[in-house]
């Protein structure tokens, strides 16, 4: 029987079961199509990472003896989407099957269901073998519950794949989360390692991308690109990360630095998110270290906790609530994207500093993205959907399952709660403490009022003014809503004009 198998971009994992046999009667297909380069603008160094990694991934498979098709980008066969490109195949090749692996977005998901139900051949579709959960999984754990807790699920999963478990079944270190320990400033020691990834040349590649008028931003850096092409280089970035930098991941995740761009993170999200590393290795390879004394329960913990925890948690969110999920607007925000986002051009240091690093590097770790970007986003009203899709754009690990939730969720609360139990907001006190940014500022971190005073405050307390009906009574927030009933009616009139003014002028902040 003649099968014809669809590999998507974020599906290069080399030992999945599909590939432990050669077969003739096999051909696997890879395409780079505008469908997935123009559904938002993505930043310049996304396209270039997937479109190099898939070639690479060709190469590996067809130096095993599988037989490849391959579309590049602006080969004048490719139509530029995933049905137009395979409907052709199917008669060309004599195709009795079509198979494809469970794609990780809903929009993929739909198409690949629907082209399956207009094809006269029998289709079917295949796990990734990627992740601990299946798509429904987390869903049913909280079907009866009346609310969802990623903590009860982190546990749960800690005991299901006894990670981090003593033999009489608690956990290691006798708590079973270390996060207050993960929350220290970094003052400029311990040094941060330089950047050890090898170099890669893309400019031909990214001429090609160039030629097909793909629209982009961000910087290219095609000819310095540092993301992984493949498996064997994400596996020695992982080893390098585990031996060196995890035993300072826990104190400092947190921490931001005007001058330090990674700090101490493992720069693997993108590795993991198309599936060149299994989660359950980096979780393997975590524990094995702190089980050989080479790891602070805090550092192998808060990294675990991540992978076996939050990532997993956020996937099974996603599938449980969509595709209303990305129409959610709790608090009606409408503001759009001010055009600085697309250039860093902001007085606001720690906005300036989080988002230029973003335009080249197509990376910013989770605290610039929620506590500076996701902070002052909800604080000024910006249109949650919109703000997703500039997320989605600009990171290079961004894909919808992951980012949407932790967007609109987590970040924006758009969901009402339901994932976040209170909005990631603050003023300038906890940015000051987590970093150096507010030094050299044009803003005043220590000012509330004036044409001098940091943004962030006024915003801060404007925000839970203005959403007292639908925050007054969250109990997570009982002191802030307090100290507001307690505030001088003149200041809060005050802080009011203060914030209107701001987000009116949000263009020139």
């Amino acid at each position: 029987m003649k099968i014809l198998r669809l590999i998507l971009g974020d599906q290069l994992n080399p030992n999945h079961s599909w590939f432990k046999n050669t077969d003739d009667e096999i051909l696997y297909v890879l395409m780079e199509v505008k469908q997935e380069t123009n559904y938002v603008l993505h930043h310049a160094q996304k396209i270039l990472a997937i479109f190099a990694a898939m070639r690479d991934f060709k190469i590996t498979l067809t130096k095993e003896n599988h037989q490849v098709i391959y579309f590049k980008i602006n080969e004048k066969s490719n139509q530029q989407s995933f049905k137009l490109n395979l409907n052709p195949l199917l008669t060309q090749y004599n195709i009795q099957k079509f198979e494809y692996l469970e794609p990780d977005e809903f929009r993929l998901d739909r198409d690949l269901r629907e082209f399956c139900s207009e094809i006269s051949i029998p289709s079917e579709c295949f796990s990734s073998e990627h992740f601990y959960t299946h798509r429904s999984e987390v869903n049913e754990m909280f079907t009866d519950k009346k609310q969802w807790l990623m903590e009860s699920f982190y546990r749960y999963m800690r005991k299901r794949h006894n990670v981090l478990m003593s033999e009489d079944g608690k956990p290691v270190g006798s708590k079973w989360n270390f996060d207050h320990e993960n929350r220290k400033a970094w003052k400029g020691e311990p040094k941060v390692f330089e950047d050890h990834r090898p170099t890669h040349n893309h400019s031909e590649l990214w001429n090609e991308i160039t030629e097909a008028k793909i629209k982009s931003f961000g910087n290219h850096n095609a000819s310095k690109f540092r993301w992984p092409l493949n498996r064997k280089e994400a596996l020695k970035h992982l080893d390098f990360f585990i031996r060196n930098i995890l035993i300072y991941f826990g104190d400092y995740q947190d921490a931001m630095h005007k001058d330090e761009t990674r700090m101490f993170h493992s720069l693997i999200s993108f590795a993991l998110n198309t599936k060149m590393l299994s989660p359950k290795e980096v979780v393997s390879a975590v524990e094995k270290s702190y089980l050989s004394n080479q790891l602070s329960i805090n550092a192998a913990e808060g990294f675990i906790r991540q992978i076996i925890g939050w990532r997993e948690y956020i996937r099974g969110y996603y599938w449980a609530h969509m595709p209303a999920f990305g129409d959610q607007n709790y608090f009606n925000h409408q503001l759009p994207v001010p055009n600085w986002f697309w250039n860093g051009k902001t007085k606001m240091n720690c906005l300036k500093y989080t988002i230029n690093q973003s335009l080249d590097d197509a990376y910013a770790h989770h605290i610039q993205r929620l506590m500076i970007v996701g902070n002052f986003s909800l604080l000024v009203g910006i249109n949650p959907k919109s703000l997703h899709e500039w997320y989605l754009g600009i990171y290079i690990d961004a894909f919808e399952w992951v980012e949407m939730p932790n967007t609109l969720g987590m970040s924006q609360f758009a969901d009402g709660g339901k994932l976040a139990s209170k909005p990631y907001v603050s003023t300038a006190n906890y940015i000051s403490k987590m970093s150096n940014y507010c030094e050299g500022c044009y803003y005043s971190k220590s000012e509330r009022l004036g044409d001098k005073a940091c943004p962030f405050n006024s915003l801060y307390w404007n925000f839970f003014i203005s959403k007292s009906k639908q925050l007054g009574k969250n109990p997570r927030l009982a002191i802030v809503n307090k100290q507001i009933r307690d505030m001088d009616p003149n200041l809060i009139k005050d802080i009011q004009l203060q914030a209107k003014k701001i987000i009116k002028n949000i263009e020139s902040v």
